[in-house]
Formats: structure tokens, sequence, C-alpha cells
């Protein structure tokens, strides 16, 4: 009992120093630094995202799918939904065959492949409704 109350000391230990702020130190290098500057970049991914209102602009859905008409995200978003749905009612058919919950056979790679089309199916519908928003 007493090696497992060191153990979680140890371990409350650790994971609090984890959280503690570091000390600053001044640390001088014997190397010389170049007089060049470097030219100041921005990226494009780092604009501010930010909103007021009901609905963000296209910008938050990226280069790709800001361009995109909102009725063609939203047949993207049904196809994900469909192929979701399908997978999920064969796996379904799967499950009822004699021994398949004992040896896995109804387990499929291309259904459960097919079941990430819900969360597509979500995110695409949402991009349908910001572009619709947005007049596109």
């Amino acid at each position: 009992m007493a090696k497992l109350s060191i153990l979680i000391l140890a371990a409350i230990i650790a994971f609090s120093s984890a959280f503690a702020p570091n000390p600053t130190r001044s640390v001088t290098s014997p190397m010389v630094t170049s007089t060049q500057s470097l030219p100041k970049t921005t990226l494009a991914m780092a604009e501010d995202m930010t909103w007021e209102g009901e609905y963000p602009p296209s910008k938050v859905l990226g280069p790709i799918m800001s361009k995109m008409p909102s009725g063609l995200l939203g047949l993207i978003s049904l196809a994900c939904l469909g192929a979701c749905a399908f997978s999920i009612a064969q796996s379904q058919v799967l499950i009822q065959e004699p021994g398949a919950l004992e040896n896995g056979s109804w387990v499929k790679w291309y259904y459960v492949l097919g079941s990430f089309g819900g969360p597509l199916a979500w995110g695409t519908h949402v991009a349908s409704w910001i572009q619709r928003k947005n007049g596109m």
C-alpha cells in the first residue's frame, strides 16, 4: 500500500509540474546573430474568422467549399447521408446471419467506410446552409 501511495504522489507531482509556469531565464549565447531581418509574411490561414450576426462568411468554409454553390453542397450532403444509411442497413442485414456476431463476418470494410457519411453529411449540410445565407 505504501508503494502505491508513493506512486500516486509521484504522479500528482509530475502532473502538477506540467502546469507550472516556466521560469524566465536570460541565456546568453556565444552565437553571432545576423543583422538581416526576415520579411514579415502573413498566412492566409491566420485570418480572423470571427463574425457578428446569425451566420459566418463563406471564407470559414475554406478555399474549396467557399466557392461551391449551396445546391451542390446540399446534394453532396444527401449522397453522404444515403451512403451512411445504406451502410447501416446492410450491416444490420449481415448481423442477422447465423454465427455472424461470433466470428465478426458482419463487419465489412466498405460498410465501415460508408458509415463516415453521417458526419460528412452533417458538415456539408451546415456548409450548404452557410452558402445559402450568404447568397450563393
